[in-house]
């Protein structure tokens, strides 16, 4: 059968998603405990391949395995094997044909941000500290561009390898809290290589006035990513929730997303 598994882990200690010859990932860490588990050789297929120290509430994968175990009952034996900072939150048997990656859905990602004078310990590993004081309604007014279908070649990596930089925004949205935190809140369907990260540093940089909001319109139509501001630090990201289109499973948008 085949198995789906939502994945949530804190990406502090990992090399990202994906399998790297350089150091342990999320993705070798779960092909290595359900391997054994059932005792056959199992490899997960992730819906997002995030990159080192990008943390996940919801990250989605799927794998075949030969066993009579409910698949309900899955995320709870493997929680006993797995480290304190990956956990499977939900299981289930889906159709042969589901693939993570080629569904048609919607992602959505945060990216924090501390903006206070100093850093806060407990924070460091889940946000970004940026002490210089930020314009959130720049910001707000800056990401409202982004909104919609558009071609994002000047916020993609120009590593990024994809059939098209096309990519719908359905929102995206900036929020202080009663204290220093500041959360950028975008949903799409799919995002390419460093993507979220581009459009966070952009966006610092309209809420510190160095860019100003009405020109991430012209960043948009550039098609340059030297246009574009930096690309954040991955700790400050989190992927928070991927929801599938049940009634349409086909997806228009390929499938080389790394955030």
């Amino acid at each position: 059968m085949r198995v789906k598994l939502v994945v949530a882990y804190d990406g502090t200690a990992y090399c990202g998603w994906q399998i790297q010859p350089n150091g342990i990932t999320v993705q070798q860490v779960l092909n290595e405990t359900l391997s054994q588990f059932f005792h056959q050789e199992i490899a997960v297929v992730g819906a997002s391949r995030t990159d080192s120290g990008v943390h996940a509430l919801c990250n989605v994968c799927a794998f075949d395995v030969d066993t009579r175990m409910p698949a309900d009952k899955i995320s709870y034996a493997l929680n006993q094997f797995l480290p304190d900072d990956i956990s499977v939150v939900a299981s289930e048997e889906v159709d042969k044909d589901f693939h993570p990656r080629f569904q048609k859905g919607k992602k959505t990602y945060e990216y924090k941000i501390l903006n206070s004078r100093f850093p806060n310990p407990v924070e460091r590993l889940y946000s970004l500290f940026y002490h210089r004081s930020l314009d959130v309604e720049r910001m707000k007014k800056a990401a409202s561009y982004l909104v919609g279908e558009h071609d994002f070649t000047s916020f993609s990596s120009i590593h990024a390898q994809t059939n098209t930089f096309v990519r719908r925004v359905y929102c995206c949205d900036v929020e202080k809290d009663e204290g220093d935190m500041i959360t950028i809140h975008i949903e799409g369907n799919g995002f390419l290589y460093n993507m979220v990260r581009i459009i966070a540093g952009t966006l610092i940089e309209v809420g510190n006035g160095r860019i100003e909001p009405e020109a991430v319109k012209d960043i948009l139509e550039a098609k340059d990513r030297s246009k574009a501001g930096p690309t954040a630090p991955p700790e400050g990201l989190m992927l928070m929730d991927i929801q599938y289109d049940t009634s349409n499973n086909k997806n228009v948008i390929d499938s080389k997303e790394t955030t």
